[in-house]
């Protein structure tokens, strides 16, 4: 199991004396895994507040599934 996390983050634009900046807000954490037995990857993401759910999984997509679905 790999220990790799990632910022999640959500761009948020304001303007500054006439110019447009962006800023980024956290709004949670990925964490980047590898499946034991497959040693296929896999990502959980945990929001740091709720917004309908709190964590979501996320499995690259098979080959014959360009969608993921």
């Amino acid at each position: 199991m790999s220990n790799n996390h990632y910022v999640l983050t959500v761009p948020v634009e304001y303007q500054d004396n006439g110019t447009t900046k962006t800023t980024f807000r956290r709004v949670g954490v990925v964490f980047e895994n590898t499946r034991r037995d497959t040693g296929e990857t896999f990502f959980n993401i945990k929001l740091d507040f709720p917004v309908g759910v709190t964590e979501m999984v996320a499995f690259q997509p098979k080959a014959n599934d360009e969608f993921g679905e």
